[in-house]
């Protein structure tokens, strides 16, 4: 990643970088499947991998709470999703269980789910400067300093 001095809003969410390395090891763990399944299990495992950390940045992006919430949980959903194709691949045999991406997808879970839980709070407010949360909630207004 290119090093810049201000970051954007989601990359300030360790929920969203922990899913950038999901990604990374989703790749890996796919790379030795079948060519038969390159645009079949292969294609969907790798598509929801990439959707988890996009939505997250998409939702991070949006200036109400709703907007913020509906893409962490499309993000959320992605996860499930990527989980369950995980599981068929290691039953048809494709791959073997993986401990540091069953340990990163759970990682991901739970920070989704604590991130969507804080926002889903009464007082807790999306836009910039408004929120006593603990978890980032990403200024997107352009900076003109």
């Amino acid at each position: 990643m290119e090093n810049r001095e201000s970051k954007r809003p989601h990359e300030r969410l360790e929920v969203w970088r922990d899913a950038m390395d999901l990604v990374e090891t989703v790749y890996r763990f796919s790379s030795a499947f079948p060519d038969t399944e390159r645009y079949a299990l292969t294609g969907q495992l790798r598509r929801a991998a990439v959707s988890v950390p996009s939505n997250i940045a998409e939702g991070a992006a949006r200036r109400s709470k709703a907007e913020y919430l509906r893409f962490l949980s499309i993000a959320r959903g992605s996860l499930s999703e990527l989980d369950t194709q995980t599981q068929i691949a290691i039953r048809l045999g494709y791959a073997k269980h993986d401990d540091a991406l069953a340990e990163l997808t759970d990682r991901v879970f739970a920070r989704l789910t604590a991130l969507m839980n804080v926002l889903g709070k009464p007082g807790v407010s999306a836009q910039p400067g408004s929120c006593d949360s603990p978890f980032p909630i990403p200024d997107s207004r352009p900076s003109h300093a």
